[in-house]
């Protein structure tokens, strides 16, 4: 089964620059290798470098100095809150979370789910949908989409919540590993299922977030659709002008 969605060159490019960043190899404060170096490097065309280090430094991991190129900076504040949905979708504790499992079952691939997935739209993915809540009411609706072959020999198809995070069963279990996360923002109206978990009158808008988990390879593993009321969600970015 294909269901190969490969991440643009680059953003692979940014993200393992990203990765020396946090490993400490590019410390706060040096200067990154020169363009014509990461080309050589990298085997990339002199675009493709630059347009990675154009989105770096649009989000805070680099910035260019006048006299002495570009430096790192490091770890933006507002990196971890960024990914903090993404992360949350792969790595929560369905045991330890406050809510409940509602539904794990095998059902038509929703479209846009199908293009990020590589799958024709009849075919038929695993879905576990849990129901996070506070003080007893709903707050957010997680819907999580495996592609049949990547659940065989996972207990993702049990009707039980799970004892730690998809992404540590199914890299125990399936030697996979989950590299980087693409999230999509969008808001639309729920279904009548989804609003009534959510406990949402007729008419409310839901935030959903589409959390797009890849290998390093660019294969779609997961995509799971994090649904909040849009009434009580306030989205704020901070970024620097060039």
């Amino acid at each position: 089964m294909a269901y190969e969605v490969e991440a643009p060159k680059y953003v692979r490019l940014a993200q393992t620059i990203q990765r020396r960043i946090e490993d400490g190899t590019y410390a706060p404060g040096i200067r990154v290798p020169s363009e014509n170096q990461l080309v050589q490097s990298f085997g990339m065309s002199r675009p493709t470098v630059v347009r990675a280090l154009d989105l770096l430094k649009r989000d805070g991991w680099l910035e260019s100095r006048q006299g002495f190129g570009t430096i790192v900076r490091g770890r933006p504040a507002a990196a971890e809150q960024k990914n903090r949905r993404g992360r949350e979708a792969l790595e929560h504790d369905e045991s330890q979370t406050p809510g409940r499992l509602v539904a794990v079952e095998r059902v038509p691939v929703p479209a846009r789910v199908a293009s990020v997935l590589g799958l024709p739209k009849r075919a038929e993915v695993l879905m576990r949908r849990f129901l996070i809540e506070e003080e007893g009411e709903g707050a957010e609706l997680v819907s999580s989409y495996f592609p049949a072959g990547l659940v065989d020999g996972t207990e993702l198809g049990k009707p039980e919540p799970l004892g730690v995070g998809v992404r540590e069963h199914l890299e125990g279990r399936k030697k996979v590993r989950f590299d980087h996360v693409t999230e999509r923002v969008s808001a639309r109206l729920p279904d009548a299922g989804e609003a009534a978990l959510l406990g949402l009158p007729d008419g409310v808008p839901v935030l959903s977030v589409l959390v797009i988990a890849f290998d390093a390879a660019g294969q779609a593993l997961q995509v799971s659709d994090v649904l909040l009321p849009a009434d009580g969600q306030e989205l704020e970015d901070t970024y620097r002008l060039n």
